[in-house]
């Protein structure tokens, strides 16, 4: 039996596999990776490497073992059908007879379109039988504190969310449930909806940022067209502009503010505070 962690030098698996190595022997774990080079340093700690990829199912064949604990990380790929990635995995893990197959998803009130391909991984996941957890995780500080270069330059948050509000944690607390349920017992087929304890909104994160950096930095709102028109401006796909677009439309509508305290639960500790993140962003 092995704990199998897909999309392993990842940002979030990189995180899953650091906290399995502190919990279980590192010949337990078997990590999943397109680019054997990059997982290097796992390998060397004892860490298993299993070499697939998503877009070539037949990499997955034979690759799990009956009684192993998958955790699927979804993938970022999302002009390559992420749904049809992902059942490969699913498919694989039902033909080996996996103990439990675990997914990172999306919150359940999340309507933005980066939802969608979330939703239904879940119906292809439950349909298949095999004992499942559904970890809908909410958003990463780090989603905005990996990249404070444009706020700093400006001193300015822009943002197109209103006045909504986010309940994030750090990929660390995210990583920690998941090592929390590949690890425990009782969590077949259950859902958790994972976020940080607190919600803040952007005022308050152009604050904190100002009190960390002396500087006065201010939440500047704009449209989501405006929105759109900065991402594609800094050279990311319209596609992925839009979709991020979206997510600032539901998190004004406060559906990414929800503070369930699945995430606490399951880690044993509060989530880490913004104030945190903002500093290991600042640190860089």
């Amino acid at each position: 039996m092995s704990i199998v962690v897909t999309g392993a030098t990842g940002h979030l698996g990189r995180h899953v596999v650091e906290q399995l190595l502190e919990k279980i022997p590192a010949e337990q774990i078997t990590a999943v990776v397109r680019d054997e080079a990059k997982a290097a340093d796992l390998a060397a700690r004892g860490v298993r490497l299993a070499v697939a990829d998503y877009n070539a199912p037949a990499t997955f064949d034979g690759l799990f073992s009956a009684g192993d604990k998958v955790l699927l990380i979804s993938g970022n790929e999302f002009d390559k059908g992420r749904v049809g990635q992902h059942q490969v995995v699913i498919d694989a893990a039902k033909a080996a007879g996996v103990a439990l197959l675990v997914y990172t998803s999306a919150p359940g009130d999340l309507t933005a379109a980066l939802a969608d391909d979330h939703r239904a991984t879940e119906e292809v996941l439950l349909a298949s039988g095999v004992p499942y957890t559904l970890l809908r995780n909410g958003w990463y500080h780090e989603n905005y504190t990996e990249n404070l270069a444009p706020v700093l330059e400006h001193n300015a948050v822009v943002q197109a969310a209103g006045d909504g509000r986010i309940a994030s944690a750090s990929r660390a607390d995210y990583a920690a449930a998941a090592v929390a349920v590949l690890t425990g017992e009782g969590h077949e087929n259950a859902t958790y909806e994972l976020s940080g304890d607190e919600a803040w909104g952007f005022v308050e994160y152009a604050a904190e940022l100002s009190r960390q950096t002396g500087k006065e930095i201010v939440y500047s709102p704009v449209s989501p067209e405006a929105f759109a028109g900065i991402l594609t401006g800094a050279g990311l796909p319209e596609v992925l502009a839009g979709i991020l677009t979206g997510v600032e439309s539901s998190i004004e509508k406060g559906e990414l503010a929800a503070t369930s305290g699945d995430l606490s639960r399951l880690t044993g500790r509060p989530t880490t505070p913004l104030a945190e993140a903002v500093a290991a962003g600042l640190k860089g």
